[in-house]
């Protein structure tokens, strides 16, 4: 007698049942809508890479939390495994744009959907398989800033779109923060980044701390106040750029930074995106050094403990690890995944949509199978998603089918039915029922999906 194994998957990946999966897939297709609507291109790549490609950007810390692939047989002839899992989007998006330089046209826009890895510590909201949804625009030379406007306007379609309650898109530009340590005679390309990263955690641990964090980088006191004070500016858009521009900064750098945020302000207008979607907020730095200009972080402002739920920025270049040519971008990224697992687990996701089936035909009797067939044909011709219930089985226990996989609307055609040219039409949700003709059937059940 076999042994009898308990089912069960890894820890760190999700697995949902069939109501949620069409959430999720939903989710997917209304980022993946907003990605084209704005123009960009689908992409995939493997699932993972050669080795040395993918850590050459990385490795370190990264190194710890990669899956290597392990060839067959290469273990016991005592070679190294030669691929590994891809850990993000960016670095196999690298890659690809430098493998395939020649034949792309700039700037290239792409967008990616698929899933990651990471050797994470399994724990609620941690997951070590994860979908990404990533989009970038790279330039070759030079990217206009006018680009960095199009990501908060997809992102503010988007999550207006998923209906997910009230959220913002926090914005900054690295050039600000960068051009009034110059003011201060601190120009240390390092300092710069270490007093980035703890504004980036002002949230997180308060003014108090990240001050003394500061004073401990060789900040005086006085300025990190004035970079404490400048941080938690709030007021609106416009107001903030005003209360900038009046702390009398000359530096090149800052200035570059001002125009190119006044330019983001002034095309999300131009684009209806509602202002109180968006923040102006210097706080916003993105501790990593990679982000060089424009910086974004979403929040459900509802659930702040959900974090940035998506994030990216600029960047002067994409791929100097695999080519000599110069490639800057702009880009974000939403971790799916995660978002939908708090999204469900809060309560967000109330709204449990029916099944991708729209439209069950019951099965009255065998004799009818060709009707039944070749009704589903019109239906699926006309638009609808059909699905024919084939096994013999009593009404009931079709219709108890239909509810509980959430079908909204069942047909029945029996003899009497077919004699007249007539079908019955049963919403599930009202359970109400009626009789139509059979060459308007089609009609009848818009009416009653649309309403």
């Amino acid at each position: 007698m076999n042994k009898i194994v308990p089912p069960r998957i890894a820890s760190g990946t999700m697995e949902l049942l069939p109501k949620e999966q069409i959430i999720f897939q939903r989710m997917i297709a209304v980022i993946q809508s907003w990605y084209e609507k704005f123009g960009f291109t689908p992409l995939e790549t493997p699932v993972f890479e050669i080795k040395d490609v993918l850590l050459t950007k990385s490795g370190g810390e990264t190194e710890k939390q990669v899956y290597f692939v392990q060839s067959l047989g290469s273990l016991q002839q005592g070679h190294e495994p030669e691929l590994a899992l891809r850990f993000d989007l960016t670095v196999p998006l690298a890659r690809y744009v430098a493998q395939y330089e020649r034949e792309l046209y700039f700037p290239f826009k792409r967008y990616q959907i698929q899933r990651v890895y990471r050797g994470e510590r399994a724990q609620k909201g941690r997951f070590r398989e994860f979908y990404q949804c990533d989009i970038d625009i790279i330039g070759k030379d030079s990217l206009s800033p006018l680009y960095d406007a199009e990501i908060p306007a997809i992102i503010a379609g988007i999550f207006e779109e998923l209906n997910v309650g009230d959220f913002t898109i926090n914005f900054s530009n690295r050039k600000l923060l960068k051009g009034i340590l110059n003011s201060m005679e601190v120009r240390d390309s390092d300092t710069q980044t270490l007093v980035l990263r703890e504004i980036d955690k002002i949230d997180k641990i308060g003014k108090e701390k990240v001050s003394e964090a500061l004073v401990n980088l060789g900040i005086s006191s006085d300025n990190a106040n004035i970079i404490l004070r400048v941080v938690t500016l709030k007021g609106s858009n416009s107001e903030m750029l005003q209360a900038l521009s009046e702390l009398g900064v000359k530096d090149e750098l800052f200035l570059q930074g001002m125009e190119e945020v006044s330019s983001l302000i002034d095309s999300l207008k131009s684009m209806n995106v509602k202002e109180r979607r968006t923040r102006f907020n210097l706080s916003i730095a993105r501790g990593l050094d990679y982000y060089t200009g424009t910086v974004y972080e979403t929040v459900i402002d509802a659930h702040p403990e959900f974090g940035s739920v998506c994030s990216g920025g600029r960047y002067d270049d994409l791929a100097g690890h695999y080519t000599k040519s110069n490639l800057p971008g702009v880009g974000i990224s939403i971790g799916l995944t995660r978002l939908f697992d708090q999204l469900l687990s809060s309560g967000v996701l109330k709204d449990v949509p029916a099944a991708m089936t729209e439209i069950l035909i019951a099965n009255m009797a065998y004799e009818l199978r060709a009707d039944y067939l070749e009704l589903a044909v019109v239906l699926r011709n006309a638009g609808f998603k059909v699905s024919v219930y084939m096994d013999s089985a009593k009404l009931d226990k079709q219709l108890k089918y239909a509810d509980k996989a959430r079908i909204p609307i069942v047909l029945f055609l029996g003899e009497e039915e077919k004699k007249n040219g007539t079908v019955v039409v049963k919403d599930m949700k009202s359970k109400e029922q009626k009789t139509v003709m059979l060459s308007s059937v089609a009609d009848a059940v818009g009416q009653l999906l649309r309403v």
